[in-house]
């Protein structure tokens, strides 16, 4: 059960924990009062430096209620991993697959957490901050 407890706002931002992020998102979904029904945007985000390093943020929006959160959780580098939000919002799918893509925050539980921007084999995730701007890739020619 959710607790005012299990939540910290500020402003507009909720910051969860990650182990109860998918029963928390369902709360602010299913809430009559909230009605969060719309996941607008799900992005990543990389603190080189800090611990957590990385950082999951949500945007959600009531279709019903004109009203809008952000929700933000914080990953450790040594372990990037959050459960899917596909169960709460089918849609997320594309948001956290880009969210693996470019920052290599792992989804458990996603369908088909694969690229979606870059082709399969290439290697590294570009919008961390450390990864190096001069890397080269292989180029890849048309699939036969």
């Amino acid at each position: 059960m959710v607790e005012p407890a299990d939540i910290t706002a500020k402003g507009g931002t909720l910051d969860l924990q990650a182990e109860r992020v998918v029963e928390i998102l369902t709360f602010l979904r299913d809430a009559p009062e909230l009605l969060f029904d719309f996941a607008m945007d799900l992005t990543g985000v990389d603190y080189l430096g800090e611990e957590p390093r990385f950082e999951v943020v949500y945007h959600l929006y009531s279709l019903e209620k004109k009203h809008r959160v952000r929700i933000k959780v914080r990953l450790h580098e040594a372990d990037p991993v959050i459960d899917t939000a596909v169960s709460v919002w089918p849609g997320i799918d594309w948001y956290e697959r880009e969210a693996w893509d470019m920052y290599g925050i792992v989804f458990r539980g996603h369908p088909n957490l694969k690229r979606i921007l870059l082709y399969e084999g290439f290697v590294g995730h570009p919008l961390r901050k450390d990864y190096p701007k001069a890397k080269r890739q292989p180029t890849i020619g048309p699939e036969e």
